[in-house]
């Protein structure tokens, strides 16, 4: 790594910490934590596991698979946070209902959450989810950075053409607060970015000496 950030080491010593099916099963509501968002098949585990340099979180070609709150320890107060993956059509409806009751209630409710990492498929952003991700940020004050992944699947020229593109639709709908990059887990590009918004978050870079991307 050509950035040496302080949160990198942290990530590399990472664990599971537990899961939770619902909000009063989570870890107690204190230190820092940056959870992880994103439509079914959005890349979310792969990022997570690429960010942490281990295989944290489940991957599979089957999307839906992460079906709890996924806690991951770095230190004694700070987590990362694998949210359920959403949208997938062959979830059954309960379910479905289930995982919105509680992300909605989780989002809503912890006061150690920091910020959300929001992972979108560089090949079709801007799904409603994402929308709905979106309006919950602006409205709660709540600091979203976006990973538009998968960046290795389309030329670089056509990635950046789809990064702008998305940034100016954010900049029209959402405002300037959220920051947005590529990014590619096979390529692991896109890797200094992430690490420094997670530092700044997790309180471990008060003052970025680079800022990330904004919108």
């Amino acid at each position: 790594m050509s950035f040496k950030n302080p949160v990198l080491g942290l990530c590399q010593q990472s664990s599971f910490m537990l899961s939770a099916a619902k909000v009063d099963q989570c870890p107690e509501d204190q230190g820092f934590e940056v959870a992880f968002a994103g439509r079914s098949n959005a890349g979310k585990s792969s990022a997570l596991n690429t960010l942490t340099h281990a295989s944290l979180a489940r991957t599979s070609k089957t999307p839906g698979r992460t079906q709890l709150l996924n806690f991951f320890s770095l230190d004694d107060s700070r987590r990362l946070v694998d949210l359920p993956g959403y949208g997938y059509a062959k979830v059954p409806i309960p379910l479905k209902q289930h995982w919105q009751k509680h992300l909605e209630k989780y989002l809503g409710s912890r006061e150690s959450l920091k910020g959300i990492i929001l992972l979108m498929d560089v090949r079709h952003p801007m799904t409603d989810f994402d929308k709905m991700m979106l309006d919950w940020s602006v409205a709660s004050g709540m600091p979203m950075h976006i990973l538009l992944t998968k960046a290795d699947k389309l030329t670089y020229g056509a990635a950046k053409g789809t990064l702008l593109k998305v940034q100016t639709e954010i900049r029209k709908g959402w405002g300037n607060s959220v920051t947005i990059q590529l990014f590619s887990a096979p390529k692991r590009s896109g890797l200094d970015e992430a690490y420094e918004v997670l530092a700044t978050w997790l309180d471990l870079m008060p003052e970025a000496s680079v800022d990330p991307a904004q919108v």
